[in-house]
């Protein structure tokens, strides 16, 4: 019988979408066995009685392909509505933050990256530049995949005072202001407004079959990972919840994850903030106190002594 104390949230808060793992049970790759608790529809979230059971999802290696999925149109409809109705806003910040990046920092505004769409193709996305240029990429792809071998939750480096960062980077990033010109995306119908995030091509291999589901509709600018568990899911997890929206994708869930949103935009910047905070506080005493870096306890002063 699962309890509550068998049940890990996801972060201090109390949030809507919990993944768990049973109490004591050992999983490694390549199979790994993961219980989601799923939000019913209408219900409070923060009672835990709200919640079905789903699983054990297991993913293992299989050669079962999943066709595609059509693009229902009441997702077109609201991709365009929405992009029409937030014009007047979007085009003057999009000018706004470009010209912020061009006046801070060497090289373009807009930075070109090859990802991976809906089927597997590749299509070309777009979004400010906030790395350094010549930056090390394959910095990023290691530190990807360390995480997702110690099945660690997915903080992104740029909350970790990433080096390669222009100035103002992080906040350009967990403000979500980085990514505002994939809307030029969406109108391509390469994207959508909600659905899984697109990887790079290099991260592909990192997903399993089964995994790979989540190739079958487009990909999105936010998704329930970014609604919900954002730099606190697991690479499994944040897969366990792609797939379920991939099944369960309806006009109330994406106009519900749209809302959610803006908060999870919040507790990111706050999170950005305590980071930037706790990195000057150490390196403020460090400066003050050099033996505190090296774990030695300060000298007394032989008049004390």
């Amino acid at each position: 019988m699962i309890t509550k104390r068998h049940l890990k949230p996801v972060g201090r808060q109390r949030i809507s979408w919990w993944l768990i793992v049973h109490k004591g049970l050992e999983v490694k790759p390549p199979l790994r066995s993961h219980l989601a608790l799923i939000p019913r529809t209408g219900t409070n979230p923060n009672t835990a009685n709200n919640f079905e059971i789903r699983g054990p999802i297991t993913y293992e290696n299989s050669n079962q392909t999943t066709p595609l999925s059509r693009v229902p149109r009441w997702k077109r409809g609201l991709d365009l509505a929405f992009i029409g109705i937030t014009l007047p806003l979007s085009l003057p910040l999009l000018a706004l933050v470009a010209c912020w990046i061009r006046l801070i920092s060497r090289g373009p505004a807009l930075l070109r990256q090859e990802r991976v769409g809906r089927g597997g193709r590749l299509f070309v996305l777009y979004k400010f530049r906030s790395m350094r240029p010549h930056s090390d990429r394959d910095r990023h792809e290691s530190y990807v995949q360390q995480l997702i071998n110690e099945d660690k939750p997915m903080i992104k480096l740029d909350l970790l005072c990433d080096s390669e960062l222009i100035p103002g980077g992080r906040w350009l990033r967990a403000s979500g202001l980085d990514e505002l010109p994939q809307l030029l995306n969406v109108a391509r119908g390469e994207m959508s407004l909600v659905g899984p995030r697109p990887c790079l091509p290099g991260e592909h291999v990192f997903f399993s079959p089964h995994q790979r589901e989540r190739f079958t509709v487009l990909p999105g600018i936010t998704g329930i990972w970014q609604a919900y568990g954002k730099n606190l899911a697991s690479f499994i997890e944040m897969n366990i919840m792609d797939l379920h929206y991939v099944r369960h994708a309806s006009p109330q869930l994406d106009l519900q994850i749209m809302v959610r949103t803006p908060a999870a935009l919040v507790r990111q910047l706050l999170l950005a903030f305590q980071h930037k905070f706790t990195s000057r506080l150490s390196t403020a005493l460090r400066a003050i106190d050099p033996l505190t870096e090296s774990g030695d306890p300060p000298q007394r002063h032989r008049k004390f002594q």
